[in-house]
C-alpha cells in the first residue's frame, strides 16, 4: 500500500473518530494533533497520577479496611475540586460524552495492566444506577469506564447481576457518615450465582469516601466465597 493510501486511511480514521471523541483535550480543551487523542501531550505528562497500585501502604486500600476486605484497590488520578482534571468526570457525566469514559478506562487498563493488577480478576462490575438515573443521563458512566477496560484486558462485564434498589439522592453535599447511611442496603444481587467464588472488580467513576463501593461490595460478597478489588478512574486527595 502506498504512503499516500495510508495518509488518506489514516485522515479518514481521525474523522471518524472526531465524530465520537472530542477533537479537544479533555482537560485543559486545546486542540489535539492527530497522534493525541482525549487528552493532549502536556497534560498527559502532568496529570496528578495515585499509583496507588505500587505502595505497599496503599491509602486507598486502606480506606475500605473499616468496610469491607478489599484485596486490591487503586484510581488513575486524583480528583481535586477546581483542578482542570476534573473537566474529564464532568464531560461523561453531565455533558453526555459517554466515549470519553471509555477511552480513559482504556488508558487506565494500559497503564496499570503491566503491573499485574487485573490477574485472576473474573469480572468487571460497574456500579449500578438507579433505572430511573439511567433513563435520565442515558447510561451508565461506570460501564462505559468498564467497557474502556474490559477493551484492554479482555475481561468480561457484568452489568446485570448487580442492582440498584433505591434512588439515592446526591452524596455531593454529604458528610462521610450521611453518605454510608444514604447508601446502605441499596444494592442487591439479582443473580449471587455469576458471582459465586469469583474475584470482582468494581468499577467507579470517583471515590470519594468509599461507601458507594463498599455497599456494592457487601451485596457482592453475599453470594459466597467472593474476592473484591476496587478500580477507579478517580479519588479524592485525601492526603
Amino acid at each position: 500500500m502506498t504512503h499516500n493510501r495510508l495518509s488518506f486511511f489514516h485522515r479518514w480514521a481521525v474523522a471518524l473518530l472526531d465524530l465520537f471523541i472530542p477533537r479537544r483535550c479533555s482537560v485543559c480543551g486545546i486542540p489535539l494533533d492527530d497522534h493525541e487523542q482525549g487528552i493532549c501531550t502536556q497534560c498527559n505528562a502532568d496529570m496528578p497520577r495515585t499509583g496507588y497500585h505500587l505502595l505497599e501502604e496503599n491509602p486507598m486500600k486502606a480506606l475500605f479496611e473499616d468496610y469491607c476486605p478489599v484485596e486490591r484497590a487503586t484510581a488513575y488520578f486524583f480528583y481535586r475540586k477546581k483542578s482542570l482534571y476534573d473537566h474529564i468526570i464532568f464531560q461523561f457525566k453531565y455533558e453526555g460524552k459517554k466515549e470519553v469514559a471509555a477511552l480513559f478506562g482504556q488508558y487506565l487498563a494500559m497503564e496499570i495492566a503491566p503491573d499485574g493488577f487485573f490477574e485472576g480478576i473474573d469480572l468487571l462490575v460497574p456500579v449500578p444506577l438507579h433505572p430511573k438515573r439511567k433513563r435520565k443521563r442515558g447510561y451508565n458512566q461506570s460501564e462505559w469506564i468498564a467497557r474502556g477496560i474490559s477493551l484492554h484486558t479482555g475481561i468480561p462485564i457484568d452489568a446485570t447481576s448487580l442492582v440498584r434498589t433505591v434512588a439515592t439522592k446526591t452524596q455531593t453535599r454529604k458528610n462521610a457518615a450521611e453518605r454510608r447511611a444514604n447508601v446502605a442496603g441499596i444494592f442487591a444481587l439479582r443473580c449471587p450465582e455469576q458471582f459465586r467464588g469469583k474475584h470482582l472488580l468494581i468499577i467507579d467513576d470517583v471515590v470519594t469516601t468509599g461507601s458507594t463501593v463498599a455497599a456494592c461490595a457487601e451485596a457482592c460478597l453475599s453470594a459466597g466465597e467472593v474476592r473484591i478489588s476496587v478500580l477507579a478512574l478517580s479519588v479524592v486527595d485525601f492526603r
